[in-house]
């Protein structure tokens, strides 16, 4: 097996909105710091996402020393800054999939700003340490925490799977489509998903199970156009049961910092069970 390396680190610290690439993260239950900390909700406290709104994609994210600056590719919008340890006491449930859970509205500019942005009413809120979110319990080692990430708190993807999937299309797709936590070169492609336990660096993970795609895939993270793609050649080779499969869902057994050039040492392999 050749050496598998950590090649990519991101965050995504508003859900759906643009990334940052990292050099070094601190890897926490709920994710990476600061990764999916904050979203939009809608008036009746849903979140929102590229699936409905893939003009979110036009939103870019900076990790600043003590905040978070927020600024529209297209519009011409201020900057906004959101600090990165918040005062608000005004909480509100939320919904994220099927889960409820509570967060704190950041402030009234941050929800003008975004509205603003969008086109539509919508508030920031953030996920305070005490706000309690489970994983599935299927898949749960041990009743771990996430963000306000879909499910898990980390995403891995191997270069060697894209470059199987880029052989395969017309005009070949950049890895920020599938927006991963984890990016590694070496092995073979789709290997990520027979990882039950493996480090990277010194910190150890879980896979849980591969992550299921769905239109957000299709949207250029640049430009925000639709397209087909990469979606519908995935669907002819990677499908099982309803789901079209790319990337694998991971827990983390233990916390650390972790950096690019990181070593990953599989320590368990074999297909993941069906629960």
């Amino acid at each position: 097996m050749s050496h598998l390396v950590l090649s990519e680190i991101n965050i995504y610290p508003i859900k759906s909105l643009g990334g940052i690439s990292l050099t070094s993260a601190q890897v926490e239950e709920r994710g990476l710091q600061y990764d999916r900390r904050w979203m939009l909700i809608d008036e009746s406290g849903m979140f929102l996402t590229q699936r409905k709104l893939a003009e979110m994609a036009l939103l870019d994210v900076a990790l600043r020393t003590d905040h978070l600056e927020v600024t529209h590719r297209t519009k011409d919008l201020p900057p906004l800054r959101v600090p990165l340890e918040t005062n608000s006491t005004r909480s509100l449930l939320v919904t994220v999939w099927d889960d409820i859970c509570f967060a704190y509205v950041v402030s009234p500019e941050a929800n003008t700003w975004f509205s603003d942005a969008l086109g539509i009413d919508c508030r920031l809120v953030y996920m305070p340490e005490n706000s309690i979110r489970l994983i599935d319990p299927n898949y749960a080692k041990h009743n771990e925490k996430v963000s306000f990430a879909d499910g898990y708190p980390f995403l891995i993807i191997g270069q060697e799977s894209l470059n199987d999937l880029n052989s395969r299309l017309e005009q070949p797709v950049p890895m920020n489509r599938f927006r991963p936590t984890f990016v590694f070169t070496g092995g073979l492609p789709y290997d990520e998903e027979n990882w039950k336990t493996f480090k990277i660096g010194d910190v150890l993970f879980y896979g849980a199970k591969p992550c299921g795609r769905c239109n957000v895939t299709t949207i250029d993270q640049f430009t925000a156009a639709t397209s087909q793609e990469p979606l519908k050649t995935l669907a002819t080779y990677r499908k099982q049961g309803n789901s079209v499969l790319f990337g694998m869902n991971l827990i983390g057994l233990s916390t650390g910092t972790i950096q690019v050039g990181d070593k990953i040492q599989v320590m368990e392999a074999g297909p993941v069970e069906e629960v």
